[in-house]
């Protein structure tokens, strides 16, 4: 067998550099680049290996660890699976910047390779510089931090770990049901060890992705249930995207009237105009969607993990008679809620269905039609509704989403009260433009993740829709922006504070209290004193991007004019009205209400939410 001496590091890069996927029959070169900050424990090993000439992976200087693990699951998901970025970092706390982007990357199914540098398994130079101490256990270290949001963890505490490894590590990178953040910890004496690698392991390797086709005991089960139904609703998750369902699901719904809602990770796989599309579901979700899963039952879930917010708490399927049906690749999604497993490719199933439903229609009607129309009033009042003390959030979504920005631009979000609005009004005029992560509702995703989906998609505008809480929590990847030379827009909506949070507060008879952008006052000792502004534009210049100030709708359009005109990043500060997002449309979420309190608004609220518990699911 020949074999060719590298260290562990030079070996890592050779085999990831090899890596390709076949979909379909088109082959795709898997891994694209490394984000990473080169700390101590990684820069004089995989450091070394990232600066040889001679190796193929771009590499992309991060600001924040968790920022450069962001981007690069903005690159994966963009790309729908098909293409992944690896993250590295130093030991201790570089290594503990990710941990949290590790979570929403298992969250929300993206792959993600995480390369955090470890302390020395040799340990003779014990205790190094940031290294933790476990007394009680000494083979623990900051990296293991990772393994409960990791889908795959490893330790290579020998150079010849490594190829074991890495065949298990992309065994779940390239596993549509399993994929999520896999993470090898990497010893910083181990990256520079040499070892004689084979030749044949550093070959190249095409992993398949192979569809799970139904069984005809599933397609004969799933068809007896839409039989039986007069009113299915289908929800269409994220996975249908992944699959490429898109079309079989419009070919689906058309063909036997059957309506669907989507979740966030499911929404613009179908345009929003579609004669079926419900728009979204459950708690941040539509009146059209809504009102239809309450009478349905069948609910057909494609996709979909069915979060809390998707399925109201378990509270939106009201009709006794209602069924679940589960479509998915993953079996742990395919069971919630008491559902009757598919476990297959939701493209390959829903064609089946199709080829078997005939002469099956649903017996829904014209109430599709008529709760679509209520529903488009609805949004066109919102996206017109003037706010007398300064322009609402909801309407400068609208004026970007109707007016401003161009039909292909790719919307990015992922927490706050922006989503909420987002998934309701936000209307998806060209597929795959609509990128929101809310499995994990991370905080500090959106502006990270754009430049992840702007080196996905370099000729189309992206454009990041962030509230002040979230710019505050993580922005420092648009200095890398600024640096790659990748042109986002920013659109920061500034409502001084966490309002997103505080609506949930005061929802639940709890004062408002340390969620709001003001100084502690003098007399009370709380945070309720004069409210504090932060001009974004003049940190965004700080950056050197273009920083847009807007208060006007007048200066909002001659804004984004501007911004679509830029060659750069862009910065786009605009002053909301708190409180001017979308509200419920007849929708329910559990919270953990206090049941003893001295305020009686918060016993009233808790008595409330146990009338609607009763409601709900049990399981």
């Amino acid at each position: 067998m020949k074999t060719v001496r590298l260290t562990m590091a030079q070996a890592l890069l050779r085999f990831l550099d090899n890596q390709y996927i076949e979909v379909d029959g088109e082959e795709i070169k898997f891994v694209a680049g490394v984000f990473g900050i080169f700390g101590h424990g990684v820069v004089v090993g995989l450091g070394e290996a990232l600066a040889a000439a001679n190796q193929g992976l771009r590499f992309y200087q991060a600001k924040n660890e968790q920022g450069g693990a962001h981007a690069a699951m903005g690159f994966a998901k963009q790309h729908q699976r098909r293409q992944i970025m690896a993250v590295c970092s130093s030991i201790g706390p570089g290594a503990l910047n990710m941990v949290t982007a590790a979570g929403t990357a298992s969250a929300n199914h993206i792959p993600v390779l995480f390369l955090p540098g470890d302390v020395f398994a040799c340990r003779q130079p014990d205790p190094v510089l940031q290294q933790i101490e476990s007394p009680g256990d000494y083979t623990v270290s900051a990296s293991d931090a990772f393994r409960a949001v990791s889908r795959y963890w490893d330790r290579i505490n020998r150079p010849e770990q490594l190829m074991t490894a890495l065949i298990h590590a992309f065994r779940v990178l390239t596993d549509p049901a399993e994929t999520g953040a896999v993470t090898l910890s990497l010893p910083q004496d181990v990256q520079g060890e040499a070892w004689d690698y084979p030749e044949d392991f550093l070959a190249k390797r095409v992993h398949h992705l192979e569809r799970r086709p139904p069984t005809q005991g599933q397609i004969q089960r799933a068809l007896g249930m839409l039989k039986a139904a007069k009113k299915p609703l289908v929800i269409c998750g994220g996975g249908v995207g992944f699959s490429g369902a898109g079309p079989a699901l419009e070919q689906f719904c058309t063909a036997y009237h059957i309506p669907f809602g989507e979740t966030q990770a499911g929404k613009g796989n179908i345009l929003w105009d579609h004669p079926y599309n419900l728009s979204g579901i459950g708690t941040t979700g539509s009146l059209a969607a809504n009102r239809l899963a309450k009478e349905a039952d069948l609910i057909i879930a494609v996709g979909t993990r069915l979060g809390d917010f998707t399925t109201c708490s378990k509270w939106l399927f009201q009709n006794p008679l209602c069924r679940i049906l589960g479509i998915n690749i993953a079996p742990f999604d395919a069971y919630k809620m008491n559902g009757e497993p598919i476990i297959a490719d939701a493209k390959l199933t829903l064609e089946a269905l199709h080829a078997g439903a005939s002469p099956y229609r649903s017996a829904w009607g014209g109430r599709i039609q008529e709760v679509r129309s209520e529903w488009k009033a609805e949004v066109d009042r919102l996206y017109q509704e003037e706010d007398p003390l300064a322009l609402s959030q909801v309407r400068v979504l609208g004026e970007l989403n109707d007016r401003l920005l161009p039909p292909d631009v790719i919307a990015v979000s992922g927490s706050g009260s922006i989503p909420s609005d987002m998934q309701r009004v936000w209307r998806v005029r060209t597929k795959g433009t609509y990128h929101m992560e809310y499995a994990f509702s991370c905080m500090g995703y959106e502006i990270a993740a754009a430049l992840g989906v702007k080196i996905a998609r370099p000729d189309t505008e992206v454009v990041a829709l962030v509230g002040d809480g979230a710019y505050t929590m993580l922005h420092t990847e648009l200095l890398t922006a600024v640096q790659e030379q990748k042109k986002i827009i920013v659109v920061v909506l500034d409502n001084a504070g966490f309002h997103c949070i505080d609506n949930l507060q005061h929802s639940q008879g709890i004062v408002h209290f340390g969620n709001e952008w003001k100084t502690r006052d003098a007399h009370s000792g709380r945070l309720e004193g004069a409210s504090v502004q932060v001009d974004y534009a003049k940190n965004a210049e700080s950056w050197g991007a273009l920083g847009i100030r807007v208060r006007t709708l007048e200066e909002l359009r001659a804004g984004v004019q501007q911004a679509l005109a830029a060659s750069g990043p862009v910065v786009i500060d605009v002053k909301v009205s708190p409180k001017s997002m979308t509200q419920g449309y007849e929708s329910w979420w559990r919270v953990g209400t206090a049941q003893v309190s001295a305020n009686p608004e918060v016993v009233n609220a808790a008595k409330q939410m146990a009338a609607e518990l009763a409601k709900a699911r049990p399981f």
